[in-house]
């Protein structure tokens, strides 16, 4: 099975997260084809979370294009910015997406 590429990956979310009572924002584009895609989540709290790409042997043999993991839980927004300035200086092409909702997770994200 072909991998979708990210750009039609994050059309998907966005509108997913939208109809589902997040408020989703592109913050930092990234390659179209195969950017790595980290999600933060904003709980309206002072606090975000951030999800990033799971290891591809976690889902391997799973009917699923893309598998997030938990990379910050309830963080203060600097701390989230430092560990995603360091994602970006390893991969220049990332996708950073923004969303806010106070309860469970991001859509496309919490069934992965």
């Amino acid at each position: 099975m072909a991998r979708l590429q990210s750009h039609v990956w994050i059309a998907a979310f966005l509108r997913t997260e939208a109809a589902t009572g997040g408020f989703p924002a592109v913050i930092r584009r990234g390659a179209a084809e195969a950017g790595a895609i980290f999600i933060v989540h904003d709980h309206d709290d002072a606090t975000v979370s951030v999800y990033g790409p799971a290891p591809q042997s976690e889902f391997a043999n799973h009917p699923v294009d893309r598998k997030f993991e938990c990379a910050l839980d309830h963080v203060e927004p600097d701390r989230s910015r430092q560990w995603l300035d360091q994602q970006i200086r390893f991969d220049a092409d990332c996708w950073i997406i923004g969303t806010e909702r106070r309860a469970g997770s991001p859509a496309l994200v919490e069934n992965s």
